[in-house]
């Protein structure tokens, strides 16, 4: 089966292919530290050559979860807060999973490259922008978080681009690819302190040894 006749299996929105959910602490970008529910679905078409979840990418690899049950089992924890992250989010119809998540009085954050339009209702988007599959237009200006991976100098140029389209109120990210972490820190607080719009993003779960 091709990758996006597997996706349109899923145009109801009432199941999602599962890769993983987990409860533990975010550890990057503006909610940094804060306890959440992460809802892992797979599926991606845009292929970091970075990306350290890969075995996300084939949507094939993971059956049809009932998102009712994916429900259950977020809005039982303390938190009450959860990530929805990838592979790719915005392969699929979002609206039911976030209306029943806010049904039980859950927020709904989302991680997303914005490479294809975004559904959903959520109190917080992150988006993580990459240059081999733009994201669509109408995604800058719903963005709250703008997160952009740097793992070379020239990066800095495509962060520039793409805060030039978003919303004046979102906070901008710049995060040190994982790999490349002890050459290119000092590349980006450098830059940061001469452009200081920008806030540095760890990936402080890494640090931690957490999920």
């Amino acid at each position: 089966m091709s990758f996006n006749n597997t996706i349109k299996q899923f145009d109801s929105g009432k199941t999602l292919p599962l890769v993983e959910e987990f409860y533990t602490l975010q550890g990057e970008g503006f909610q940094t530290g804060r306890a959440a529910y992460f809802i892992r679905i797979g599926g991606c078409d845009v292929g970091c050559a970075w990306c350290d979840s890969r075995f996300s990418w084939n949507p094939e690899s993971f059956p049809p979860v009932k998102v009712d049950e994916i429900v259950e089992r977020a809005a039982s924890y303390p938190a009450k807060a959860v990530v929805v992250t990838g592979g790719e989010p915005s392969l699929y119809p979002l609206d039911y999973l976030c209306t029943e998540l806010k049904k039980r009085g859950v927020q709904t954050f989302v991680e997303t490259s914005g490479a294809h339009p975004l559904s959903g209702q959520w109190d917080w988007i992150c988006l993580s922008p990459k240059r081999q599959q733009p994201p669509v237009d109408s995604i800058h200006m719903k963005a709250d978080e703008l997160k952009v991976i740097i793992t070379k100098p020239e990066d800095l140029d495509w962060a520039e681009e793409n805060a030039e389209l978003v919303k004046s109120s979102c906070v901008l990210f710049l995060q040190p690819e994982w790999s490349v972490y002890e050459k290119i820190v000092p590349v980006i607080v450098d830059y940061i302190m001469q452009n200081p719009k920008w806030r540095i993003s760890l990936q402080a779960h890494k640090f931690m040894h957490i999920p």
